[in-house]
């Protein structure tokens, strides 16, 4: 333990220390009560969902009986990661389509709400900037399903507009939904279209937040439209844009489970089969449920291992994290 945290428990203990201190403290939760009512049931909602299921995770060591139960399954410690990782025929394959999908979509997908936000940000007219708001990030409201049978009708090979287009330069149609090579780049294409725009509300409230008076500091110093942004906007919003970095990374195991279901079929799963999409198909279709949770425990352990790396060298680097 440093200096600095061994400093911060004694200064935390000599406040709680103080007279009237737990006093006070039940006087600051009376008064916001209600605050704490509404909280509640968000509170609720994670220990239902997001914790308890937890105890789930224990059917990875067991040759798990649905019938029988977690108490009535054998115990067989490790064999299913064994099996993962030395055996099975197509998981790495799963792990290399997951990470190229979503290393794909950090490179392309990550910078486009930023760009959106900054350009929205420097539209004066109030009335055009949200109308173009509201039709860049409508697409989000729509589901994967309806969406997906878009994308799927444009890329058709028979009256789909993309191979018209190509025809009409003088190409040949493009059956685009049974081409491995294509799909990982249609799945990152039609994140960006879908979602970019939900992603940029975030990165517009930061450019909101910031203090009006470096702008006019900086014009009184000539600084034009490109030296704003360049030195006032990205810096101001950098500790957002490494929070939301950090949070992409720690997904970087999962990639969205109906996005890959609508859109895939089994001509490409050489490269569009991931892990989320797989333990549907075998866990619940098939049902091997430790297999597929031990994948699924796997899957966990490299998404909270980066996200606790990646933060503490963002912390060390750039003095910005999520803790």
């Amino acid at each position: 333990m440093n200096i600095n945290t061994v400093k911060n428990n004694q200064a935390v203990e000599t406040v709680k220390n103080r007279p009237g201190y737990w006093r006070q403290l039940r006087k600051d939760i009376i008064k916001d009560r209600w605050l704490y009512v509404l909280l509640f049931p968000g509170v609720i909602w994670y220990i239902i969902y997001r914790y308890l299921p937890m105890l789930g995770l224990s059917i990875a060591f067991f040759d798990f009986n649905i019938v029988k139960g977690i108490s009535g399954s054998k115990f067989v410690g490790f064999e299913y990661f064994r099996y993962i990782f030395f055996e099975h025929r197509n998981f790495w394959q799963l792990v290399e389509n997951t990470l190229a999908i979503n290393v794909i979509k950090l490179v392309f997908y990550f910078p486009i709400p930023i760009v959106f936000a900054i350009m929205l940000n420097e539209i004066m007219s109030v009335k055009y900037k949200r109308t173009l708001q509201t039709l860049i990030y409508l697409p989000h409201f729509v589901s994967w399903v309806v969406f997906g049978s878009i994308i799927i009708t444009f890329l058709s090979p028979s009256e789909g507009i993309v191979n018209q287009i190509i025809e009409a330069f003088g190409g040949k149609s493009i059956f685009f939904m049974s081409e491995p090579k294509y799909f990982r780049w249609i799945v990152v294409a039609s994140d960006i279209w879908k979602e970019a725009g939900w992603g940029t509300i975030i990165y517009l409230a930061a450019i909101t937040g910031i203090d009006p008076q470096l702008y006019e500091a900086a014009k009184i110093d000539s600084a034009n439209k490109l030296q704003l942004i360049r030195h006032i906007t990205i810096p101001c919003i950098s500790e957002t844009i490494v929070v939301m970095l950090l949070l992409d990374i720690g997904r970087i195991m999962n990639v969205g489970f109906e996005q890959i279901y609508v859109l895939a079929n089994p001509t490409v799963y050489s490269t569009g089969d991931v892990i989320s999409t797989y333990v549907h198909r075998i866990g619940i279709g098939n049902g091997r449920f430790s297999l597929t949770t031990a994948i699924g425990l796997f899957q966990s352990v490299i998404g909270f291992s980066l996200l606790v790396t990646c933060n503490a060298i963002s912390k060390k680097s750039f003095d910005k994290s999520l803790w």
